[in-house]
């Protein structure tokens, strides 16, 4: 019996990953060598564990740290689009952590993603659009599969921000700013996660039809990919565009729908908590190529892993020495 070749893709939101003595958005924000040592422990035995070809960072501002970890588990070839912003006054204060990626076998291209100037315009959002953490788009050339398009993308986190300086001499606890939060500030914030989504999906789109390639769209999304905001990124395959040839490779899915695992959960595992509620954040979106059960398949099979052992529903509050998310991957056999 021939051996099947694994590939492994997996995406980590890192919580704040700054080595000493950087600090991150707060002065008293920052590791002590025991807390960072702590960390980079953390992330180096979770990688080790999950082994993968192809892994995406979510909360990056220490880039060479992980350049160097990643280096130490054969994830030799790294590359990130843009960098941390520093405090004006406290440069060791850090803002705008960056998304990364790492690979054991090299990237084709590698580039900062850019919106279409197109859907832009077609969107009203010329001028004033910009990601709050630029995605990356790289290729690669996996040997028995073929070539593939990986978006690594952290979107719009569900934080408002405040609408305080709209009301004059409101305070914080002013009823009538708390309740403008909790409608008008979150359609807000929903509106800009659903645009980057809609963004990064547009272009994964016409890339699978213009080069008929694989497709991964691999992050931190921060909302369930149920929601009205995110629910479009996985309405693929539709009858009425299907009958059309051109349209047979085009769309996304949620991988763990394939997972031949999945039968051993009762749901789809959480990736993060909030106030002891498991949520879905974490996303492996994939085109129909990694589809173990379509006609004509290019793999074998594929497994849904979610590693989240270090996550307790009960804790109320960040433990900075680990995640505050699980690690997921998909590993696919060819």
């Amino acid at each position: 019996m021939t051996d099947l070749t694994r590939y492994c893709f997996a995406s980590l939101n890192l919580l704040n990953f700054a080595s000493p003595p950087f600090s991150f958005y707060q002065l008293h924000e920052h590791y002590n060598e025991t807390q960072w040592q702590s960390k980079t422990q953390f992330i180096t035995g979770l990688i080790e564990h999950i082994n993968p070809t192809f892994i995406v960072f979510q909360e990056v501002f220490s880039i060479d740290a992980l350049k160097n970890l990643c280096g130490d588990l054969g994830l030799s070839y790294f590359a990130t689009v843009d960098a941390p912003k520093a405090d004006a006054v406290f440069s060791n204060v850090l803002f705008n952590p960056v998304v990364a990626i790492a690979s054991k076998v090299p990237f084709g291209q590698v580039s900062a993603f850019e919106p279409c100037p197109e859907l832009l315009e077609y969107l009203n959002n010329q001028h004033q659009f910009r990601f709050n953490r630029t995605p990356i788009k790289c290729t690669l050339e996996l040997a028995g599969f073929g070539l593939i398009t990986c978006y690594a993308v952290h979107f719009k986190s569900q934080r408002v921000h405040s609408m305080a300086h709209m009301l004059g001499d409101s305070q914080q606890d002013d009823p009538l700013l708390t309740l403008l939060h909790k409608t008008v500030g979150t359609m807000q914030s929903q509106i800009s996660r659903s645009l980057e989504a809609s963004i990064i999906y547009y272009d994964a789109l016409k890339t699978q039809r213009e080069q008929n390639c694989a497709t991964l769209v691999m992050g931190d999304f921060n909302d369930n990919l149920c929601s009205p905001a995110l629910s479009f990124m996985t309405r693929s395959f539709p009858p009425q565009v299907n009958i059309h040839e051109r349209f047979d490779s085009v769309g996304l899915f949620d991988s763990f729908t394939f997972a031949d695992n999945t039968h051993q959960f009762e749901q789809k595992p959480a990736s993060h908590y909030y106030q002891g509620q498991g949520n879905v954040l974490d996303y492996i979106l994939a085109s129909q190529q990694f589809n173990p059960n379509s006609s004509n398949p290019l793999i074998k099979s594929l497994t849904y892993h979610n590693f989240d052992a270090h996550l307790d529903p009960k804790r109320d509050e960040e433990d900075i020495r680990y995640s505050d998310h699980a690690a997921i991957a998909i590993e696919i056999k060819v």
